[in-house]
């Protein structure tokens, strides 16, 4: 028998510079759901995954991270709303691939502590 020995990503690291700064960007600028933090880390909720902010406890854990792709539904509106917050993107919404009746739109954008992340969302056409 053969059994599935990973059945989802539970949580994803980001390391930050200044955690006071990504603790805001997280929490006030795309409203993520901050569940505890400490001096040296921040966990967030996003929907059954955990998002974790932490300052590297060795300098050469000391690099940007894997790119978070944040899935909205009108990624037009959500584009709006965080430029308002003065969130930074690097691009606008575009298309990135098309399968079927399905468009997929990317949005890339920068966090407070140079993480490059995307919005992403599915449009049925």
């Amino acid at each position: 028998m053969n059994m599935q020995l990973i059945q989802k990503v539970g949580q994803i690291g980001v390391p930050v510079k200044d955690l006071h700064r990504a603790l805001d960007f997280y929490k006030e600028k795309l409203g993520l759901s901050l569940l505890f933090n400490t001096d040296s880390m921040a966990f967030f909720e996003c929907n059954g995954l955990r998002l974790l902010l932490s300052l590297p406890e060795k300098e050469e854990f000391s690099h940007s991270s894997s790119v978070l792709y944040f899935h909205v539904d009108d990624i037009k509106d959500s584009y709006g709303r965080l430029s308002g917050k003065d969130v930074i993107f690097i691009d606008e919404p575009h298309i990135v691939a098309k399968m079927g009746q399905t468009e997929t739109w990317m949005a890339f954008f920068k966090d407070t502590e140079d993480n490059t992340h995307a919005l992403m969302s599915e449009v049925q056409v």
